[in-house]
C-alpha cells in the first residue's frame, strides 16, 4: 500500500478549493464586467443617436439631415475607436451617414425599443444601436444607426478585471505560503514523536512523554503510552510465567535425574524396581505440570484465537463429566452430574471451559474423601451457574483468598499437585467474564466452588 503525506494531502485539501474559487470568480467577474461594460457604452451609444434627432428636418413632406462638418468631426472624434452612424428613411432611403454600415435583421427591429446587436464592418467587430424617429410631424419612418468599435470596452474591461484579479491572486499566493510554513510547524510534534519513539530501545517500554500541546498529538500518545503499558504487562506475566515453571519443572527433573542414577548403580533388577516406580512418578508429575503449564498460558490469551461463541453448557459438561468417571471409580469415588432437560446457552471457548471443568473435578477427586462423592451441578437461571462439590476435608477461610495464587498448596494437602488447578480456573472465569465463588458445601463437609456466567441476553 502506497503511503501518503500528510503534509501534501492537507495542501492539497485547502489550495485546491481556494484555486478553484479564484477560477469561478474570474469566469464571474469577467461576465458581470462585460455586462456593465457594455451597458456603460451603449448608453453613449444611445445618447449619440438621440443627438442624432435634433439634426432631422422636413421640409414640404420631404427630410432632410442637416450636418455641419464641425458637428460631424465632434460626433465621430474619438482617440480609441471609429465611430459610424447611418440615417435611413422608408421611402428615400439612405438620409445621410455610412451606407456599408450593416442593418439589423427585420425580425429583430422593435418601433418601440432601441435594438443593441454586434456585428462587423470593414472586417472590424462593432457595437451598433438602432432607434427609430419619433415624430409626428414626420409620416414616414425614419431609423437612425450608430455604432463604434470595441477598443475602449475592451481596454475597460481588462482593467477592471485587473484591479479586481490582481489582489485576489495576490491573496491566493500569501495563503499558500501561509500554509506552507504553518503546515511545517503543525507537523512538527508528529515529527518529533516519531524521531522519540524510533530512538527507543527495544526494552524501553516507559511512557512516551507528554511534552505536545495539540489535542490530537496528546490522544496519539496516550494510546501508545496504553498500548506500553499492555505490552509491558504481558511480558511481564510471560517473564513470570517462564520463571515459575522453571522452577517447578527442577524439583522433579532433579528426581527424576537422581532415580535415575539410583537405578544406574543397581546391578539386581529387583532392587531397580523401586528406583524405576519413583522415575516414573515424577515423569507423571513433569507431564502434569507441562499439561498444566501449557492449560495456563492457553487461558492468559485474550486474542482474536479466543473469540467467544455460542456454547451449549449442559451438552459440554455433561461430556466432560463422562470422560472423568473412569478416573473418579479408580479412586472409588462416585462422580455424577445434575443438570436441566433443556439447553443452557452462553458465550464462551469451549476449549476452554473443558479444561475449567476438568481441573474442577480433577480437585475434587483428588482432595475428596475415599468413597466419597462429586457432584457436578448446572443451574439454568438468567446467569448460568456450574457447581462443583466434594465431600473432602474442605478448605478454611484463611486459604479461600490464596487458593487462586499460581502455585500455592495448602500445607498438609495431600496429592501431587502443583498449585496451578485453581490458577487455570481463575484465569480462564476471567477470560469469560465469570464469577467464581468458593465456599463450604451446604449441609456437610466438603468444598463448593461455583462459578456463575453471564447470560445469552
Amino acid at each position: 500500500m502506497v503511503s501518503k503525506s500528510l503534509k501534501n494531502t492537507i495542501i492539497i485539501r485547502l489550495l485546491v478549493p481556494v484555486f478553484c474559487f479564484l477560477l469561478i470568480e474570474t469566469a464571474l467577474s469577467y461576465w458581470v464586467t462585460l455586462h456593465y461594460v457594455d451597458k456603460t457604452y451603449d448608453r453613449w451609444l444611445l445618447n449619440s443617436a438621440h443627438s442624432l434627432e435634433q439634426e432631422i428636418k422636413v421640409a414640404e413632406q420631404k427630410i432632410s439631415v442637416e450636418l455641419s462638418a464641425n458637428a460631424l468631426e465632434v460626433f465621430s472624434w474619438d482617440d480609441l475607436d471609429k465611430t459610424y452612424f447611418k440615417i435611413v428613411a422608408e421611402k428615400q432611403g439612405t438620409l445621410a451617414g455610412d451606407p456599408a454600415l450593416p442593418e439589423p435583421e427585420l425580425e429583430e427591429v422593435d418601433g418601440a425599443e432601441p435594438v443593441f446587436f454586434n456585428t462587423r464592418i470593414d472586417n472590424k467587430p462593432i457595437r451598433v444601436v438602432s432607434v427609430r424617429l419619433r415624430n409626428q410631424a414626420i409620416a414616414e419612418k425614419v431609423t437612425i444607426y450608430v455604432a463604434e468599435t470595441l477598443n475602449k470596452r475592451h481596454d475597460m474591461m481588462i482593467d477592471i478585471l485587473l484591479a479586481d484579479l490582481i489582489p485576489q491572486l495576490l491573496f491566493t499566493i500569501l495563503i499558500s505560503l501561509y500554509l506552507f510554513k504553518n503546515i511545517k510547524i503543525i507537523l512538527f510534534p508528529f515529527h518529533k514523536l516519531a524521531n522519540q519513539v524510533a530512538r527507543r530501545s527495544p526494552h524501553d517500554l516507559s511512557p512516551v512523554t507528554d511534552t505536545y500541546v495539540f489535542t490530537e498529538v496528546k490522544a496519539l500518545t496516550d494510546t501508545i503510552n496504553q498500548l506500553l503499558s499492555h505490552l509491558a504487562t504481558a511480558i511481564a506475566t510471560q517473564q513470570r510465567f517462564i520463571a515459575n515453571a522453571a522452577h517447578q519443572l527442577r524439583t522433579p527433573l532433579a528426581g527424576l535425574k537422581l532415580q535415575a542414577e539410583v537405578a544406574q548403580r543397581e546391578n539386581n533388577l529387583d532392587a531397580m524396581q523401586s528406583s524405576l516406580g519413583l522415575m516414573k512418578n515424577s515423569a507423571d508429575r513433569v507431564s502434569h505440570l507441562i499439561t498444566q503449564l501449557l492449560a495456563l498460558a492457553r487461558s492468559e490469551s485474550i486474542e482474536e484465537s479466543h473469540k467467544l461463541t455460542q456454547i451449549d453448557l449442559r451438552i459440554l459438561v455433561r461430556d466432560v463429566c463422562m470422560e472423568w468417571v473412569p478416573k473418579a471409580l479408580k479412586k472409588q469415588i462416585e462422580l455424577c452430574f445434575d443438570g436441566p432437560n433443556q439447553a443452557v446457552w452462553i458465550k464462551g471457548d469451549a476449549l476452554l471451559l473443558r479444561e475449567l471443568l476438568a481441573n474442577l473435578i480433577d480437585n475434587a477427586i483428588a482432595y475428596g474423601r475415599v468413597n466419597g462423592n462429586v457432584v457436578v451441578r448446572l443451574l439454568l437461571d438468567e446467569q448460568p451457574c456450574l457447581l462443583v462439590e466434594d465431600d473432602g476435608n474442605g478448605i478454611s477461610n484463611s486459604e479461600q483468598e490464596r487458593i487462586f495464587e499460581r502455585f500455592y498448596r495448602i500445607q498438609g494437602s495431600p496429592g501431587e499437585g502443583c498449585g496451578l488447578g485453581l490458577a487455570i480456573v481463575k484465569e480462564i472465569a476471567d477470560l469469560h467474564q465469570a464469577k467464581v465463588q468458593i465456599s463450604q458445601r451446604i449441609g456437610g463437609q466438603g468444598t463448593r466452588i461455583a462459578i456463575t456466567f453471564r447470560g445469552m441476553t
